[in-house]
């Protein structure tokens, strides 16, 4: 697979078919399009390629909500996600004023026409473009007939009768329905940090946990108890998840720690990838460290069951 950075570069070996979108969490919606457009873009000899952003549309509103945005997929992780799916080329561009104030006409005959040499161009059903978002995928499709490239619009794909969105899964996670979330995605969300120094109650308790600090903004699920699979060195192991604020300690500092089963051995400082399979409780105040204690130890035992 092909990166190319977009900006300042144009086209000039392939014609493509190219893909739209934020594609945050690149969902079952998004790789049915990704794929519908990668058939038709080699049914008409045309190089399989996505135009991803850099930084996610919202980012530059100018509120202080687009500034705290949460992501499902980080950039890295998209980049990873779209060569597996089969992408041949992904053209990658920052997504800032200037390209922000072009009219839904400039963007098709500035970035899709002489820049991309598209002849084929995918987006979904509720596809937006242009300054303002002033432009719709029926009205690419215009262009498109206007401008002489085809347009190919993919209606919305549902799952248990839900139309699956970004939006949706968000609100999912935030809610602590991560096996909704999952089917939506259609993979286990996760997370990936890098292993802090903590207060090392876990070790002295005797369940010593990994403390993370998030390489992004990735949206956190409901503060609880979570079963989950740790990836370390190419190993995946179960795992059980906090996500809160050790009210039997009456911290006030939101922490991620990652209890992994059946392994021993330094983490400090490396990167782990954690996905969240299932909520299992609510976070808890206990009168004691013991009785906190007994309850990990019901935790842990559920994971085994449930493995």
């Amino acid at each position: 697979m092909e990166i190319i950075d977009l900006n300042n570069f144009e086209e000039n070996i392939y014609e493509t078919g190219i893909a739209l979108g934020n594609f945050d969490g690149i969902h079952v919606g998004h790789q049915y399009l990704i794929k519908d457009n990668i058939k038709k873009a080699k049914d008409k000899n045309l190089k399989p390629s996505v135009l991803l952003f850099k930084n996610h549309t919202k980012t530059l509103l100018g509120n202080k909500e687009s500034s705290k945005l949460e992501i499902i997929t980080p950039y890295d992780q998209k980049l990873n996600i779209l060569a597996e799916l089969g992408i041949e080329v992904i053209y990658t561009i920052n997504f800032d004023k200037s390209i922000m104030k072009l009219s839904p006409e400039e963007f098709v005959k500035d970035i899709l026409i002489n820049r991309l040499k598209a002849k084929l161009v995918t987006v979904g059903f509720d596809y937006r473009f242009g300054h303002k978002a002033a432009g719709d995928s029926e009205y690419l499709l215009f262009l498109g007939e206007k401008e002489g490239f085809q347009v190919n619009i993919i209606k919305p794909i549902y799952v248990n009768n839900e139309v699956v969105s970004s939006t949706r899964i968000r609100n999912l996670i935030k809610s602590g329905y991560i096996k909704k979330a999952n089917n939506l995605l259609g993979r286990d969300y996760f997370i990936i940090g890098k292993v802090i120094k903590g207060k090392s109650r876990g070790s002295k308790m005797g369940y010593p946990t990994a403390n993370l600090k998030l390489d992004n903004n990735y949206i956190i699920p409901k503060i609880g108890v979570y079963k989950t699979i740790t990836l370390l060195d190419t190993k995946e192991y179960t795992s059980l998840t906090n996500i809160g604020y050790n009210p039997t300690f009456n911290e006030n500092e939101l922490k991620i720690e990652n209890y992994i089963l059946d392994f021993s051995g330094d983490l400090y400082n490396k990167f782990i990838e954690v996905k969240f399979v299932e909520f299992i409780r609510d976070d808890i105040k206990f009168n004691t460290t013991t009785e906190l204690i007994k309850q990990i130890e019901k935790d842990v035992e559920y994971v085994k069951k449930h493995q």
